[in-house]
Formats: structure tokens, C-alpha cells, sequence
């Protein structure tokens, strides 16, 4: 029997597409990941959330989101057309360390990485910078801003981050779609000058 897609085909799929870059949307538990590939997905997303259970107290901590009632178990995807010849395919990450093994299925491909940073919680970022730099991706950092989140400089936030000079740190709200665009614009315009 032949498996076919749930909607019609050319939701999904664009015959006159050329290049189709695999993008990985990656950051620590609660940031913003799932809201991001929400707000830019030209699908309707796939996610994988479930419902938080007292199976993770202890070890989901929730102190960034504290109203969150679910989470990403495997991963969310969404798909954006830049042009009639350019598509990115946007994979979401759990941020969970107990997903890690997750990620060397999903790095896979990836052309880069967007790794979406809590300005309150930059320590949480760090192991997953680390894996985005053991996989040997190229990323960019989102600062997601939060509401009532206060406001470090870039420079500031480049600095405690140790971040390379030419590694793009722009800020964004996971919900509005302009700058949640203009950041994915940064990482797309930074793969391309190392291809140069």
C-alpha cells in the first residue's frame, strides 16, 4: 500500500524548488523553539509536544516559562519559501539533555543552526552551543526577547557568550513574525559569506 501525505501533496512539496537547506532551530529548554517554527512555518507545523508530567520535575525547569504546561519530545518542523528557488526546511530541537541523542539524526544535513538564547538564562545555552559546535554547524544567535526581559546590549551578550566576531547575534520575539524573519535572514546571509 502506498503512504500518502495527510494534505494535498503541494502543501508539502514545490516542483520548481532548486535548493532546499535543512535548518536546525536549537536552544535550551523553555526559549522559544516551537513558537519560533509557529510563527515562520508557511505549513501548518508538525510538532511533538506533550504534556509535562511530575515524571520530569526535578529535571524540566521550567524557571523562564514558568506557565508551560507542555514540551517538544522529538521534534518540531515547519517550512519556509525564500524564493521560487529557495526553500528552508526548519527542524526544532528538543532542549532537554536527555533528548541529545535526538540531535546526531537531526544535525544530519543541516546547513546551520538558528540557536535561540533567553538573555536571563545564557548559561543554559552553553551545552548547546557545545553540540552545535561538536557537529561542526554553523550558527547563529537569536536573543529572544521575553517580555519584561531586560535589555543586554548585543555586544554584551556576544561578550558573555564568547562568541567568534563573525557569529551573528541579533535580538527577536519568537511571536513576531518580522523579527523571527530577520534573524533567520542573519543566519541565511552568514552561511552564505563562508561559502565565498
Amino acid at each position: 500500500m502506498g503512504s500518502r501525505l495527510a494534505l494535498d501533496d503541494g502543501v508539502y512539496l514545490r516542483n520548481s524548488v532548486q535548493i532546499a537547506a535543512k535548518i536546525l532551530v536549537v536552544g535550551h529548554f523553555a526559549v522559544g523553539k516551537t513558537t519560533f517554527i509557529g510563527t515562520m512555518s508557511e505549513i501548518p507545523p508538525l510538532r511533538t509536544e506533550e504534556v509535562m508530567t511530575q515524571a520530569g520535575a526535578g529535571i524540566d525547569d521550567p524557571k523562564g516559562a514558568p506557565n508551560k504546561t507542555t514540551t517538544t519530545v522529538a521534534m518540531d518542523f515547519g517550512r519556509l519559501t525564500l524564493s521560487e528557488k529557495l526553500v528552508l526546511y526548519l527542524f526544532g530541537t528538543p532542549g532537554q539533555q536527555r533528548f541529545v541523542q535526538v540531535w546526531e539524526d537531526m544535525t544530519r544535513g543541516a546547513l546551520g543552526a538558528l540557536v535561540l538564547v533567553d538573555p536571563e538564562r545564557l548559561d543554559e545555552s552553553f551545552p548547546v552551543m557545545d553540540l552545535v559546535e561538536h557537529y561542526g554547524i554553523p550558527y547563529a544567535i537569536a536573543v529572544n526577547r521575553f517580555d519584561g526581559t531586560p535589555a543586554h546590549s548585543l555586544d554584551e551578550i556576544r561578550e558573555a557568550l564568547d562568541l567568534l566576531p563573525e557569529t551573528p547575534v541579533v535580538s527577536c520575539d519568537a511571536r513576531d513574525q518580522r523579527s523571527s524573519a530577520d534573524s533567520l535572514i542573519a543566519l541565511v546571509r552568514y552561511l552564505q559569506s563562508r561559502l565565498n
